[in-house]
């Protein structure tokens, strides 16, 4: 037997027994006459004692025990007379009189503690001892919980856990698919998943209106902190449903999820339309968390020849309160720089400082007088010590700046507090982006999204400034600025969606190669159906108050999608690639 107990279980009840631990060296204290080793496993750590007194022998061996050895002690239970309030085991410790090596270990490139001292590429490499850390520890043990609540929830809701396949088909739409040779149909490829969407609609033909799956998915994408190559979504769909079943099904299972895994009962679900988010916040995942609502100033600021105005399409801006007398000129030159960056991409910022005795001092003084920045402040809002901060430009551009202006702003004003969540349905977003560069349509979500009820005669016989304004019937739940999930009321009808192929610019044979097999499936009673995808691990990183989806992924890729500790992806023999008819005297062969 290598233990009866684990390292986290032993309490003051636990006095007087004879108990078998084994786990990792975390620390060795040598205090003369006696030995002490924190030993640790995932449950947590217990304190071993070994005395000189007692057991010489045993005492020595003790003292040349490196960290990170893998050990086997054999004990008695006895209550600490120093005890550790700050440890759940710190009542007690074992008195050791047996103790067995089962592995030792080399020095390890970093320390195994709650803030190790080791870089992001080296933990990286040595995942393995990363993941041995309390923080990656506490996370996957939070991912696995929030898995379980999910099944749980769903369950519950008469869902049914079905598998799709992982080699598919490539489709031309969303981001670039993983492809994967096959070896018994030469010239030809599977692709990995980027969702199960076609295989959930056909569920739902085939009768199965309940439908979940927790998932990997694939894209080949440039990555972000939030975004890996390979991610896992909570994947749904539902038949005879409307949006507002959808919406109401899924608010439930967010709601159980807090409630059951951090104890967190989250306020209302606001509903917000895709315009609304985009003229209030710049974006449409707008944090909550704090207000600095967007206050246009065009038609206030026309006509006083500063030409920045003058020339912009929209003057738009946002009130930080109380910042005033803690932004010199210079902070503000700093502020200035940083909306200036490629990654903004503004032009310039006017700012106005609200003083104390109620005057004005701003960037634009000599174009506006006091009572003109008066109406300014007005409009705002504004109060003595408010900074207002102001951009100018193209409409979708500006707001798109002011966005990263008022989260950056958010940040360092101390609003985006971890502990508060603050939810919001996003709904009503346009069915069809139009590419000026490209001279055709793209999908906003997925070229399955059906357009709202009423939109749907304007979709089938409207003129091309008509379908710039369609409305699709989807949906994103937003949680904390973070998009946390997004769907929608897919089509089920075979001409709707050949329809819509064609606004994408598919040929009717094109359409057909791509996805006959789903408009075949729409014409055997196909039902209304809708549904829903969750990114599992930005809400695992959400939930937990953290920006970074790799820790929440046991052996997630690098930024530029390799994994370090295995060294992939990696060459291939010729043999292999011979096999898959991919070796270039194979190519030379069939010319």
């Amino acid at each position: 037997m290598y233990r009866t107990h684990n390292c986290g279980e032993l309490r003051i009840g636990d006095v007087g027994k004879e108990v078998i631990l084994s786990g990792w060296v975390q620390t060795t204290r040598d205090l003369g006459g006696m030995t002490f080793i924190d030993l640790r496993d995932r449950y947590g750590i217990t304190q071993l004692v070994f005395d000189m007194d007692s057991d010489a022998e045993l005492c020595t061996r003790a003292r040349k025990l490196g960290r990170e050895w893998v050990i086997k002690a054999i004990g008695k239970v006895r209550e600490r007379a120093s005890k550790n309030p700050n440890r759940p085991t710190g009542d007690i410790e074992v008195e050791v009189h047996a103790l067995e090596v089962l592995n030792p270990s080399k020095v390890p490139p970093f320390t195994i503690e709650e803030d190790s001292d080791g870089g992001e590429d080296l933990r990286m490499k040595y995942r393995y001892l990363d993941l041995r850390r309390p923080p990656l520890q506490r996370n996957l043990i939070f991912r696995a919980q929030l898995a379980l609540e999910t099944r749980r929830y769903l369950y519950d809701q008469g869902f049914l856990e079905i598998e799709t396949p992982f080699l598919i088909k490539s489709t031309p739409e969303g981001a670039r698919d993983f492809v994967v040779p096959s070896r018994l149909n030469p010239g030809q490829f599977y692709a990995l998943p980027q969702s199960p969407q076609t295989f959930k609609q056909i569920l739902m033909v085939a009768g199965y209106d309940k439908y979940f799956q927790i998932v990997r998915c694939f894209r080949d994408e440039d990555l972000r902190a939030d975004r890996q190559p390979e991610f896992t979504q909570i994947d749904c769909e539902m038949s005879f449903v409307t949006r507002e079943e959808v919406l109401q099904t899924f608010e439930g299972l967010t709601r159980h999820l807090f409630e059951s895994t951090l104890g967190v009962s989250l306020p209302e679900f606001p509903r917000m339309s895709y315009d609304e988010a985009m003229r209030r916040f710049g974006s449409d995942k707008p944090d909550l968390r704090f207000g600095m609502e967007f206050v246009e100033l065009t038609e206030l600021v026309k006509g006083q020849g500063f030409s920045v105005f003058e020339q912009a399409e929209l003057v738009v801006g946002i009130c930080a309160s109380g910042q005033a007398p803690y932004y010199s000129n210079k902070d503000l030159k700093k502020l200035t720089e940083w909306v200036q960056r490629p990654q903004i991409g503004a032009k310039g910022l006017v700012y106005v400082k609200v003083n104390e005795d109620g005057s004005f001092k701003s960037s634009v003084s000599k174009f506006f007088g006091s009572d003109q920045l008066q109406r300014w402040a007005e409009a705002f809002g504004a109060q003595k010590g408010d900074l207002l901060l102001i951009l100018a430009g193209e409409a979708e551009k500006t707001r798109k700046q002011l966005s990263e202006l008022r989260l950056e702003m958010g940040r360092r004003m101390g609003l985006m507090r971890s502990d508060v969540f603050k939810p919001l349905w996003v709904v009503d977003f346009p069915l069809l982006e139009w590419d000026e560069e490209a001279q055709r349509f793209f999908a906003m979500h997925h070229p399955f999204t059906a357009p709202r009820q009423s939109d749907i005669p304007h979709m089938l016989d409207g003129d091309f400034e008509t379908m710039k304004r369609l409305r699709a019937d989807a949906y994103d739940l937003v949680i904390n600025g973070a998009e946390i999930g997004g769907g929608s009321i897919r089509i089920h009808d075979r001409v709707l969606q050949e329809k819509n192929f064609k606004l994408l610019g598919f040929t009717p044979e094109e359409a057909e190669r791509q996805f006959g097999f789903l408009m075949g499936a729409f014409e055997y009673g196909a039902p209304p159906h809708g549904g829903i995808a969750f990114g599992f691990d930005r809400l695992c990183a959400v939930m937990q108050g953290q920006t970074s989806i790799r820790d929440f992924i046991a052996f997630p890729k690098n930024n530029m999608g390799r994994d370090v500790m295995i060294d992939a992806p990696s060459s291939i023999s010729e043999e292999q690639l011979e096999e898959l008819h991919l070796a270039l005297r194979e190519i030379v062969k069939k010319d």
